[in-house]
Parts: structure tokens; sequence; C-alpha cells
């Protein structure tokens, strides 16, 4: 597939950086001739030095001939601009990374593609709603809603408390009369291993399982995770992405914000309704706890600085607070998270990337999402054609031992499929697959 990224900033390098080990034809435009000197000597694509709006760099960059242009600049004007162009120079498929909020109404959204933007999207609106999917399932480190959470996919460590611990996944499955699960993946120290009935948990083992929405309850019971609701949440950092995240959750907790910034504050005052502005230090521990911070059900860094929010997180977990999540910009610190104590580190470049990415898989994906610090992909493919995939049970499709069936939403129900159980037309299948599997898995369902 030919694909041009416009923009070689952190979105933009790291998109590069995902698709050229997909042996995609990637050209990346920038005018920055460090950056592209930098992208040149670190991936193997094509770079162009020059302005994206230029009707000559896009014709030299041969627009019209890709498949998919993504547009990731610093400005959002330029973003929409840049993929109007390339759409009316003939690319399929345009996306353009935008900011504002007004633009993901229905309305405005259907006018974008009217004139040429296929797909918006926002790394802080997909990054705010991923920690309000966290916040909502704080005993779990991960929380991944499918077809509005008709199948989700939760992780959890293994701890001493866990009624799961040197069980094997058959036994588990023995002891488990009152919900359906699938355990899909097991993070057990930097390797990730698709476990089967014979594998046994060990203390430490970070496990994702799937299982009906109707179940999360039972599950957290089950796997010996304490249910506590979440009421008082302390979000620290006068960021974009924190002033967007307390807007989406301050009708539903107790918010509490700390930042430094004088002139972020009046921003922050005009924007929020419900929630506690508070100006001092986030990275001084002592201020936060004046600030009751030991009181706080949940805390979210998402300050500018990765290590003052690894720091505090780790801090706010020591004095008992029940949740933990960080802003990361190193995307190899996500590997980390269940290792050092924070319940979950994210990044922004990730979730954009994945959101990005079912535009570049065979087949037909409706989502994609990654696991944190698993080298891996979740895909959600919808069964399109009446082909050999619903003539035959699953058993006998020679599905590859990297990947493996998490669930099956066929509309308003759901299903964690056995090896008698075949596909039908429409239906919605969230596969986990290791990198080496993942080409294999994208035939079956193209």
């Amino acid at each position: 597939m030919k694909i041009i990224i416009a923009g070689a900033g952190a979105v933009g390098f790291h998109l590069a950086q995902l698709l050229s080990k997909e042996n995609q034809d990637i050209t990346l435009i920038d005018t920055d001739e460090d950056v592209l000197n930098h992208v040149a000597t670190h991936l193997d694509v094509m770079t162009i030095r020059g302005d994206a709006a230029s009707i000559f760099v896009l014709e030299q960059a041969q627009v019209e001939k890709a498949q998919l242009f993504i547009s990731v600049t610093t400005s959002e004007k330029t973003n929409l601009l840049l993929a109007i162009l390339a759409k009316q120079m003939g690319t399929k498929k345009t996306i353009a990374r935008v900011n504002n909020p007004e633009y993901f109404k229905d309305t405005q959204k259907e006018k974008f593609r009217q004139i040429g933007v296929d797909v918006l999207i926002s790394p802080q609106l997909l990054a705010a709603q991923e920690i309000e999917r966290l916040l909502h399932r704080g005993s779990f480190t991960d929380v991944y809603e499918f077809e509005n959470g008709k199948v989700s996919v939760v992780g959890f460590t293994v701890d001493t408390t866990s009624p799961l611990i040197n069980k094997s996944i058959k036994e588990i499955d023995s002891l488990n009369n009152d919900f359906t699960f699938r355990g899909i993946a097991l993070l057990r120290g930097q390797k990730t291993i698709i476990p089967n009935g014979d594998t046994i948990l060990r203390h430490g083992d970070h496990l994702y399982i799937a299982a009906r929405h109707e179940f999360m309850d039972i599950a957290m019971r089950f796997v010996g995770k304490q249910l506590r609701p979440i009421k008082k949440v302390m979000i620290i950092g006068g960021t974009s992405l924190a002033l967007r995240t307390a807007q989406l959750l301050e009708d539903k907790y107790k918010i509490t914000i700390v930042f430094d910034d004088r002139k972020t504050g009046k921003k922050f005052v005009d924007q929020l309704n419900n929630s506690l502005i508070i100006q001092a230090d986030p990275g001084n521990i002592d201020l936060l706890k004046e600030e009751g911070l030991e009181n706080m059900d949940a805390f979210v860094a998402l300050t500018p600085n990765s290590e003052i929010n690894i720091v505090t997180s780790l801090m706010a977990e020591d004095l008992g607070v029940y949740k933990t999540i960080a802003l990361v910009d190193n995307v190899n610190y996500t590997h980390i998270s269940q290792n050092i104590g924070i319940d979950t580190l994210i990044n922004k470049k990730l979730i954009a990337a994945n959101n990005i990415f079912r535009f570049v898989r065979k087949g037909k994906v409706e989502a994609i999402a990654s696991l944190h610090g698993v080298e891996a992909e979740m895909i959600e493919f919808e069964v399109h054609k009446n082909n050999r995939l619903c003539k035959h049970p699953i058993r006998d499709l020679h599905f590859p031992e990297k990947a493996i069936i998490a669930g099956v939403i066929r509309g308003d129900d759901s299903y964690i499929p056995d090896g008698d159980f075949r596909f039908c037309i429409n239906d919605k299948v969230i596969i986990f697959t290791l990198p080496e599997a993942i080409h294999q898995v994208e035939e079956i369902f193209k």
C-alpha cells in the first residue's frame, strides 16, 4: 500500500516507524531538514523536504497513486487543507489530525467527508476516552471494549492474593461456572505468551482475558480483584489533554486538577464547571498531599514531563491511591508499567497509531487495539463474504498458533466461541495476534 504522511513530528514519525515494519510504501513530508535526516537514518522510508500544502510537493510524492494520505502536522487547519487537496488529486482515503472537539459532531464529520476529509482523529480525545474507560473499570489495568462493550478484554496482575496463582488455565476454567472467559495473552516479564489449557499462572504474571460485558463484575471477583468504586480523582498537569480529560470526567467524578501555570488557570476555569482547580507545583508530592492526594481514589498524571508523571504516580501508589495512570512520551516506557507498580502507562502516539492502523490492515477491519506492553494486536474483523469462514467450524479453519479468537459479536449477541462455533456473514470477530501471525490472519479475513 502506498501511504503518504505529512508531518514528521512525534505522531508522524511513530506512524512511519510502525508502517515501515509492515513493508508498506511510505513517503514522509516535512519542512524540517534535521527531522528528515533523523528519519532517513532510522527508517526505511522515502522523505521529501517541502511544504505539503504545495501542489508541486504533493505531485512529487505521487499523491494521485496513494491509497492513504495521513496529515499529522502541528496545525489542524493545515491538516484539513492537506487532506482536501490530497483527495482532490486522487488519494483514495484521507485522515487528518485535529483537536477541536466541535469537529467530531456527526453533522460536522459528514461535512468534512463531503469535501474530502474521510477520517478525523484527535490523539487528545482518544487518550481522554481511554482514561475514562480505565477509571470506569478501576480494578483492571487495561480495558478494551468492542462494539460498545458487547465483548470486553481486560488485563490484571496475578498477585499473591489471587486465587488463580499456580493454577493452569484448564483448572481455572473448571472452577468457574458463572461465566465463560478466554485467556488471550500472558505478559511474563518482557515475553508475550498466548496461553493454552496447560499454561500455569505465576505470581507477577499479567493476564488478559476476554468476556462478555455483562460478566465483568463477576470476572473481577473471580480473579480476586477488589470491587471498589472510584469517586475522587486528582489530575495533574495544565495540558490540553488534562483539560479534555477533566471535561469528560467532571460530571461522573469529583475532580481536582493541579498545575502551576497561571495563564492556563483562566482557560480551565472558563471551560470547566464542576472541577476544583488548584495552582501548585504538580511535581511536589508534599503539596499534592496537602491538597488531599491520600484521600483520592485515582491519580492521573498528565504533565508534559514523563518522568514527573511516573514518579508522582509511584508516590500516589505508595500512599494507597487505588488507581494510577501516567502519560508517557517514550513508547518504550509502556512496557514497564506492570513491573514498576503503576497501574497503567498511556501514550498518545500509540493510541493514535492504533486508530489509524485499521485503515492499513487487509480485510474489513472495524477496530484495532494494542495491549500495554504487549508486542501484539487485537483486531476486530467483519466477516464480509460468504466464504469458507462460514462453511466450517473454527477448529477446521487452521488459525495460526500465534493467534487466538477472543470473541464474536453477532448483532446484539456476543460469544466466546469454542472449536465447534461457525461464523456467519456480518459477524464481528475479535482476534488477538502476535506480529508474526498478522498477515496469515489478514489472509483468512480478506
